[in-house]
């Protein structure tokens, strides 16, 4: 079965243009005038077809893999509240980790909380490429005000009695 990992990697949120998913592989040219790429795979555990986490690499076309690291799912509490609501345990089969099996039309990762993995991505990346996060927090300010309608009650406002 698939992994959806282009659905996987696009939840991720990472701010790279020059990508694409290939397999179960992301690829990036975080700054596309510069040598280095990076690749991104789920890391697999001892369990056949069971993944516990990312496998980042930075790779040089002429020299390979520079770099990498693996971010765990344990770590990153990637599937803490997963297994907290399904009562799995630390040191048993699943726990912090998702394998190639899962209900049709859902992801195997179903139940992740991807925020910790993706800072863990944005540390990582920033070192080997700088500046590749900034563009994409450059975008416009969004004004956060609450509007209501005209005779409509505000919200909080004292009420009469």
């Amino acid at each position: 079965m698939s992994l959806q990992a282009a659905q996987f990697f696009a939840e991720l949120c990472l701010p790279f243009h020059d990508c694409t998913t290939v397999g179960n592989t992301y690829f990036a040219a975080p700054n596309p005038s510069a040598p280095l790429r990076l690749r991104i795979d789920f890391a697999e555990t001892i369990h056949a077809d069971t993944y516990g986490g990312l496998r980042v690499a930075v790779v040089h076309p002429d020299r390979g893999e520079i770099d990498a690291v693996v971010l765990s799912f344990l770590d990153h509490q990637t599937f803490h509240r997963r297994d907290e609501a399904t009562d799995r345990r630390p040191n048993t089969k699943g726990y912090a980790t998702f394998d190639k099996y899962h209900l049709p039309g859902r992801p195997p990762w179903e139940g992740a909380v991807t925020t910790g993995l993706r800072d863990a991505l944005e540390k990582y990346t920033a070192v080997w490429f700088p500046g590749a996060w900034a563009a994409r927090r450059q975008g416009p300010v969004i004004e956060n005000t609450v509007r209501t309608a005209p005779g409509a009650p505000v919200a909080g406002a004292a009420r009469g009695r």
